[in-house]
């Protein structure tokens, strides 16, 4: 006597095989918990060297830089330029500009000038989904400023985007900061909590 199988049992079968064998592969993957990015308290007062340590913050997290940028990747292929050294670059991409102003026209409005080789498609990072404030790229741009240079913006520069003209002006003097690696960059300290 021959058994003959119904073929929803199955149908069934190979439905529960299937799903037992990705519930196996899913649980070998490293599991990532992913928490919504911080919120960035900036006082008054703060520093050149602190919105430096918050610009790295905002590089890494809530402005979702690394998403396509690198710092010091020596090989290809890249989804947009590596920023290593991009201080010397921005200080002469564009006549007329410093560094400030140029860093400010890439984030404001980034398709306004396309670095030669690369595609556009970086978000304006002032509105959603990103959402940084005026504040917050003043801290990314002093970050950018290390890369290559000296961070010399400070909370009151102004820009062509925040209320000021076209060539920025710090308000106040800033120290100098020295380039910060970034793998070796400032944790962040408790003075710039409110």
């Amino acid at each position: 006597m021959k058994l003959r199988v119904p073929l929803l049992l199955k149908l069934g079968a190979l439905v529960a095989a299937t799903t037992g064998f990705y519930t196996y592969v899913g649980q070998l993957v490293p599991q990532k918990e992913v928490y919504p990015p911080k919120e960035t308290q900036i006082k008054a007062d703060v520093t050149t060297a602190e919105m430096v340590t918050i610009g790295k913050e905002l590089f890494e997290g809530k402005g979702l830089c690394t998403t396509c940028h690198t710092i010091g990747k020596k090989e290809g292929p890249f989804r947009f330029p590596d920023l290593e050294g991009v201080d010397t670059r921005a200080k002469t991409r564009e006549p007329g500009l410093s560094d400030i102003d140029y860093f400010a026209q890439t984030l404001y409005e980034p398709d306004a000038f396309i670095v030669p080789g690369f595609n556009p498609g970086m978000p304006t990072i002032n509105k959603p989904p990103i959402g940084l404030t005026d504040q917050e790229i003043l801290c990314l741009i002093a970050f950018l400023q290390t890369q290559g240079g000296t961070a010399t913006v400070t909370i009151g520069t102004k820009h062509k985007y925040n209320g000021g003209g076209t060539t920025a002006v710090a308000a106040a003097p800033a120290a100098p900061v020295e380039k910060v690696p970034a793998e070796s960059a400032p944790t962040p300290s408790q003075a710039v909590k409110p």
